[in-house]
């Protein structure tokens, strides 16, 4: 008898087609208030499940008692509750590496736009408010030769600073809970405390993965560390930021733009102060939207879900050391 999957979010034909050689496939476009008991009672006969964008805690899950892994399409993994799934001995694989220079790219480009104001003239044009050469009140700030502080020193921290640096002759500072001496020797890096970064940075960019011990790390009291000029770009995870602190900022002049691809919820309320902002360029968390990247997150979490579910190690465990215990 063949085991069961779940797919909770659009994959490409070929790719269901591959799952359902091994498995029972059920498959749902996203998970919807009016789908919701249809997914539900699906997982519960369910031993594998794939997808991502939805929240699962025991809740979710204690009904799905034959689940032995999930696969998520995304390199974060925060919408799950990990003690839980250690408990169950439930195994959790996650995309991480593909998406690192998408990620990177993306970066780079809210650097770009929030420095030369891209957004804003595009605007200005369309407006039909260019009349003549622009002047001062145009101007944006160069990006070459300026200072980037990372917060954080992973593969897409890394991947920005490789840009940074040979691309734009930037000076790369860091803060992270170790040294990274490669970074170092290759991009000339610094490493420094926090509250130095912030206060010699040019741009604040924190690329670290949400965790309880990140939630709103950056709030009033790191914004008034920054310089006026100062512009913050997110696109980690929105949580990582006191929203309402940012737009204070934003507001009040004590930081110049953002750039931001994440927000502390999403998808952002129309309401949201920051969409009438001059100062801010905005994205609807698109850090790893292209066709090759995402296309390439779907088929590694597919080749995960397969290898779990047929006996074999996972090659890309949330975290192997935590899952020695998880059932195969």
């Amino acid at each position: 008898m063949k085991k069961r999957v779940v797919v909770y979010k659009r994959v490409p034909p070929l790719l269901v087609a591959r799952l359902q050689q091994h498995f029972e496939v059920t498959c749902f476009d996203g998970v919807t208030p009016e789908n919701r008991a249809a997914f539900q009672a699906a997982l519960r006969t369910a031993h594998g499940m794939i997808g991502a964008s939805v929240k699962f805690d025991a809740k979710m899950l204690d009904g799905a008692e034959n689940l032995e892994i999930a696969s998520t399409i995304s390199v974060g993994y925060d919408a799950f509750d990990i003690p839980y799934l250690l408990k169950r001995g439930i195994m959790l694989t996650h995309t991480p590496d593909i998406l690192t220079d998408s990620v990177a790219d993306l970066v780079m480009a809210l650097i770009l736009a929030t420095s030369r104001r891209i957004v804003e003239l595009d605007g200005f044009i369309r407006a039909g408010k260019w009349k003549q050469s622009v002047e001062e009140e145009a101007f944006g700030l160069d990006v070459h030769h300026r200072t980037l502080g990372l917060i954080g020193m992973g593969r897409i921290a890394a991947a920005v600073a490789k840009r940074a640096h040979h691309g734009f002759g930037m000076k790369i500072i860091y803060d992270d809970h170790k040294r990274v001496p490669a970074v170092e020797a290759e991009f000339g890096a610094v490493s420094m405390p926090v509250a130095e970064l912030l206060a010699q940075a040019d741009y604040v960019c924190p690329l670290l993965p949400y965790r309880p011990e990140n939630d709103k790390l950056f709030g009033k009291a790191e914004f008034a560390r920054m310089k006026p000029s100062a512009i913050f770009i997110n696109a980690s995870r929105g949580k990582v930021v006191d929203e309402a602190a940012l737009i204070a900022a934003l507001e009040d002049g004590t930081i110049r733009a953002a750039g931001l691809d994440v927000f502390e919820v999403e998808p952002l309320a129309a309401t949201s102060p920051l969409i009438g902002m001059a100062n801010v360029v905005m994205v609807p968390h698109i850090g790893s939207a292209t066709a090759q990247t995402r296309d390439g997150m779907v088929e590694m979490a597919v080749d995960d879900l397969i290898a779990g579910l047929q006996g074999a190690k996972p090659p890309h465990l949330v975290d192997p050391a935590m899952w020695q215990g998880a059932r195969a």
